[in-house]
């Protein structure tokens, strides 16, 4: 019997066990999270074991998300894409005991990016499919025409490493390891990927042992009716949030700097409002399809509208499939956020940023003051050195996404130096960067004054010098927000920009633009990118004297700031 009911004339959510319903929820999320220790903790490259780029989750035999740990929200679309497309490819009735799949393209697999490689490993009881472990991993580099395979100015995929449709990596209870040196042998680190993508394999494998534990201890018929229930409790609680939206709507437009390419700036624009019941997110007058790699698949838009409505709507909302029933997405393909094959979406994650913070936007119109933000550091920058490797043979790849401001609210100052919104990975400690490349790091800080004023301040941006310590150095990088900064609300002011120079401090010190492709850096040349602050919150001439004092005292803002907070120097 299920534990769940519900009243539809007065929306009462009623649940028969909401003990029962808790713990169950908690055991599929130590499940997940056990799976994310494994990968972090046993890979080899400093992308995953260091930074954290990767992710787990739980599905159910029918591609459904059941649970997904707390990594990387935009991961929620490569995963989920990669179930559903290995189970178009291989029906469930033909799948056997004892395989597993792996996957990466973003037409063909349900992918974001290329780097992004999936690994899905059916789970049996009885002899029958029950569920799927499913692991992402962002691997630093799968060939294509540049170290890290991601040029924002790539015009299509086939300039961004192997891919990968659905395919048995696993058979029988074999590794196939003559596809494993297929795919390493088309990247610049093959020994790396060879490791990380058996890491992969065996952290589903250990999914798999703690979901047979699960049906042991509950039996099989208790666990899948569990399943339902939340997958039903999931949908009617955010149900709820939607319908307490009423009739209001909200628009909101930001821009992109580029298309990857140069050129000019490419609208985002959201549209949001409640229609028969269920929450319509819409993209009538975005841009178009870009040239360069800024394109967004199908998976990473659902990702992105998917983690918005949650985090907005109700962020203790347990992420799976039911969070999904009753928002529709309206983007009609050929835009810039559903791409058309065979469209580059390598920097597609600066584009999900711009995303998100355009529904955020658009939500100031629906939500109470009290619970919107301004727009934080939404660009996502990412830096990437590759040169001969100082202790074997071959070459490195070195790849560093970057925080910035974190956006402010009615109650809080925003966070200085963190990712936002769909990415959320770690920073390399330099100790360890300085370790494993010949790089050097001159300078990892604080971007004074790059915080929007406000009653309450945006959060800084960050900086990061890196200096190179041998010839040949290949740089690249993608970033945003160099011309269009994070807005404030309530009166908030506007965050500083990004910056990115070649040869910061130097007699040859140079600008460079937001993207950048294959510049050969010599030794001593060093590289500095500034990452952009958020905007503020509320009228800076309401911020208490002592907080601006504060910020003074830390560096924040400078003497010729306090006239903005109504106060002289």
């Amino acid at each position: 019997m299920s534990a769940l009911s519900s009243t539809p004339a007065t929306g009462t959510l009623r649940i028969a066990d909401p003990i029962g319903m808790e713990v169950f929820s908690n055991r599929l999320l130590t499940i997940t999270e056990e799976m994310g220790n494994t990968l972090i903790r046993s890979s080899f490259s400093t992308n995953i074991k260091e930074r954290r780029d990767c992710s787990v989750g739980l599905f159910d035999r029918h591609g459904r998300l059941v649970a997904q740990a707390s990594h990387i929200p935009l991961h929620l679309g490569s995963l989920r894409g990669s179930v559903q497309a290995v189970l178009q490819r291989f029906p469930a009735e033909t799948i056997k005991p004892g395989s597993a799949f792996i996957c990466n393209d973003p037409y063909l697999a349900g992918g974001t990016h290329m780097p992004d490689i999936s690994i899905v490993t059916p789970m049996f009881t009885d002899g029958e499919l029950r569920f799927f472990t499913a692991n992402i991993a962002h691997h630093s580099d799968v060939g294509g025409s540049v170290p890290g395979s991601i040029s924002a100015m790539a015009r299509t995929v086939f300039e961004e490493g192997i891919r990968i449709p659905p395919m048995l990596i696993v058979e029988d209870g074999r590794l196939r390891e003559d596809l494993l040196d297929l795919i390493a042998q088309n990247t610049r680190e093959p020994e790396e990927r060879i490791l990380d993508l058996k890491v992969q394999v065996a952290t589903n494998d250990r999914g798999v042992a703690a979901l047979h534990g699960l049906v042991r201890q509950m039996g099989l018929a208790a666990v899948e009716q569990a399943v339902e229930d939340i997958l039903a409790y999931t949908a009617l609680r955010l149900k709820m949030r939607i319908d307490e939206l009423g009739d209001k709507r909200g628009s909101f437009v930001c821009h992109l700097d580029d298309d990857g390419s140069g050129g000019p700036p490419v609208p985002i624009a959201t549209t949001v409002w409640v229609e028969n019941g269920n929450l319509v997110i819409d993209f009538a007058g975005t841009g178009p399809q870009a040239k360069g790699a800024l394109n967004v698949p199908a998976s990473a838009l659902e990702a992105t509208v998917f983690y918005a409505a949650k985090a907005l709507l109700d962020p203790q909302l347990m992420p799976n499939e039911g969070m999904m029933k009753a928002i529709e997405i309206r983007a009609e393909p050929g835009l810039i956020v559903n791409a058309r094959f065979p469209a580059a979406v390598g920097a597609r994650s600066i584009t999900c940023q711009k995303v998100a913070r355009s529904i955020f936007g658009a939500f100031r119109e629906i939500l109470p003051e009290d619970r919107v933000l301004s727009s934080g550091g939404d660009d996502l920058a990412t830096i990437v050195f590759s040169a001969r490797h100082a202790r074997r043979a071959g070459t490195y790849v070195y790849l560093e996404t970057l925080g910035g401001g974190g956006p402010a609210s009615r109650r809080l100052d925003g966070m200085n130096a963190v990712h936002v919104h769909v990415t959320n990975t770690s920073n390399l400690p330099v100790e360890a960067l300085e370790n494993e490349y010949p790089l050097m790091v001159d300078e990892y800080a604080l971007v004074e004054r790059s915080g929007g004023a406000g009653e309450r301040r945006g959060g800084l941006g960050l900086a990061r010098q890196v200096t190179a310590l041998q010839d040949g150095t290949i740089f690249s990088a993608r970033s945003d927000g160099h011309k269009h900064p994070a807005t404030g609300v309530a009166g908030g002011k506007e965050g500083a920009t990004a910056r990115l120079y070649r040869n910061y401090g130097l007699a040859d010190q140079e600008p460079l633009s937001s993207k950048v492709t294959l510049l050969t850096l010599n030794k001593g040349d060093n590289i500095r990118i500034e990452t952009p602050g958020a905007g503020g919150f509320g009228d800076p001439k309401r911020r208490p004297a002592e907080a601006v004092q504060a910020d003074l005292e830390d560096g924040f803002i400078a003497p010729e700031d306090l006239a903005l907070y109504g106060r002289s120097a």
